[in-house]
């Protein structure tokens, strides 16, 4: 195993009608700004809910914030926190928005006469300080909402970038299951295919005899295989709901990725397809992922065939056998959930050209846990993912 400090400072409040808890949770002379998307918290009753748990409270809205959170909306949220100085955020949504929140609460105390996306282009380096910020979960995917990092989206440029700050982890979220209730499937799918993967890029590496991690992660696939399809028939069943909501935390907080090799460059070629042609974040993962398996699946080999072992229980057959099982068992899993795994599943034409071009420009021609994936090979996996 290898070295690792961890830290993970986020208060989580987990079930049925935490909401309540919230005031406490917020300094009482705190200017807050709630920050949410579409109008799905509005239908639901849930800002009328916040609004009556902080009544009294000085408070400000922002609403609007998209699936994949661009700058240019953000950067509206960035002037009116500004201009009322606001003190504290409050993400009620699902990953986009807290990645929003996030960025809002660097750029809102970055230099005024800077560019604040130069923060994505630096990855974080340049957050001194940022607001304060905790959320309420309504969908279940991303682990945003405990943890430091984000992705952002410049719609003008055609740029999809993540950054890392200690200085943006939540100081508390409120992870209620119910509140999961009535999304939509194609939403319920995304996010239990978007957590899966998130646990595939920290565990599909090579062995470091890190155990805990391993077993860990193996349980959350399981959990996640068990109880996804679930939640797509039966989206009223708590036990269900709790199960994905806690594993999506889970899956990107950094318990299981602490002492171990790490990928990622299935999330960094999906990015551009986002980018360029607007699918869902979990859609791109899940057009990368089994391709790139495939084309690294001799460097990768040990931890497939333990993967192919501990989740999908194939034991017979050769090791090459195996390991295709492995990956069309993760395939099926993607297509089961209603989630299409070829990139002509959802655009006529897949300019490859283009994506591999801003690969180039955000400087991702080394990716992977050995690096070793230049660009030949992202257009072999592209190519593959057709």
């Amino acid at each position: 195993m290898n070295n690792f400090i961890l830290h993970t400072p986020t208060k989580v409040l987990f079930g049925k009608g935490q909401v309540a808890q919230l005031r406490g949770q917020i300094p009482a002379d705190a200017r807050i700004l709630v920050t949410y998307g579409g109008g799905s918290v509005v239908r639901s009753g849930l800002l009328d809910q916040i609004r009556s748990e902080l009544a009294g409270l000085t408070l400000f809205e922002f609403g609007g914030i998209e699936p994949n959170p661009t700058y240019e909306t953000l950067m509206g949220a960035v002037e009116l926190a500004r201009a009322e100085k606001v003190d504290f955020l409050l993400a009620v949504g699902g990953g986009s928005v807290l990645d929003g929140t996030k960025f809002i609460a660097a750029a809102a105390h970055y230099d005024p006469a800077k560019d604040p996306w130069h923060i994505l282009e630096t990855v974080g380096g340049e957050v001194a300080s940022a607001i304060p910020l905790g959320s309420v979960l309504t969908l279940p995917a991303t682990g945003s909402e405990m943890n430091m990092g984000a992705v952002i989206t410049r719609k003008s440029t055609g740029d999809k970038q993540h950054f890392f700050s200690p200085l943006v982890m939540p100081r508390f979220a409120v992870l209620d299951p119910v509140l999961t209730y009535t999304l939509p499937a194609r939403q319920v799918a995304n996010g239990v295919v978007d957590a899966f993967i998130h646990t595939l890029e920290q565990y599909l590496t090579y062995p470091v005899n890190a155990k805990v991690q391993d077993r860990f992660a193996e349980g959350l696939l399981l959990t996640l295989t068990e109880e996804g399809p679930k939640a797509l028939v039966e989206p009223e069943n708590y036990d269900v709901r709790a199960n994905i909501m806690w594993s999506a935390t889970l899956a990107l907080n950094g318990l299981i990725g602490a002492g171990v090799p790490q990928d990622w460059a299935t999330h960094m070629l999906g990015h551009e397809i986002t980018a360029l042609h607007g699918l869902d974040h979990a859609q791109t993962l899940a057009v990368v992922l089994p391709a790139l398996l495939d084309a690294k699946r001799e460097q990768k080999r040990a931890k497939l065939l333990q993967y192919a072992e501990r989740v999908w229980d194939l034991r017979s057959g050769s090791e090459a056998e195996r390991i295709d099982g492995a990956i069309k068992a993760t395939r099926d899993f993607f297509e089961r959930m209603g989630i299409k795994t070829r990139l002509r599943d959802y655009v006529v034409d897949a300019n490859i050209d283009t994506l591999l071009a801003k690969l180039e420009e955000h400087g991702m021609t080394a990716l992977g846990e050995h690096g070793d994936i230049d660009l030949v090979q992202s257009r072999h996996i592209y190519e593959a993912a057709w």
